[in-house]
């Protein structure tokens, strides 16, 4: 995957949410702060919140249920205040067989004056990317998947 940056006055920001992401572990949640606003609104398939401490709740739950979780960035696209970044999410999740997954997905975000982030909206589909992996529902729903298809 291309690994472009970001060009632009929030060009700076970018880079620090970038690296926040890349580097993120349990310790450098505390450094939050850093690249959210006090206020920010985040929403992924599974979670609703606003608020620079439920956030970092949702980061913390995603260190204690899955093994070596990580980000890859991958192409960065800028528009004024507006961003949209792709990642690949990996991580070991036994339940879903040996060896790293792969969660591939989207970000849009938007930054505020001083470059945090005010707004944060994630986009994947967690049927495809992760309920079909797992054991017992991932037979259902690849059964679903060619029902439909046909």
């Amino acid at each position: 995957m291309s690994q472009a940056s970001a060009t632009g006055p929030h060009a700076p920001a970018l880079a620090r949410l970038r690296t926040f992401y890349e580097d993120l572990t349990p310790d450098s949640l505390a450094r939050i702060g850093e690249v959210y606003a006090e206020g920010a609104y985040f929403k992924d398939p599974f979670n609703e919140v606003r608020g620079l401490d439920r956030i970092e709740a949702i980061f913390r739950h995603m260190f204690a249920q899955l093994g070596a979780p990580r980000f890859v960035v991958g192409e960065v696209v800028v528009q004024g205040d507006q961003a949209f970044l792709t990642w690949d999410f990996r991580f070991v999740l036994p339940k879903m067989g040996p060896g790293e997954q792969c969660i591939r997905g989207a970000s849009h975000l938007r930054l505020n004056p001083d470059g945090k982030v005010g707004y944060h909206r994630d986009y994947w589909d967690p049927a495809e990317e992760l309920y079909e992996k797992l054991p017992v529902l991932g037979s259902l729903m690849r059964f679903l998947k060619r029902r439909a298809g046909q």
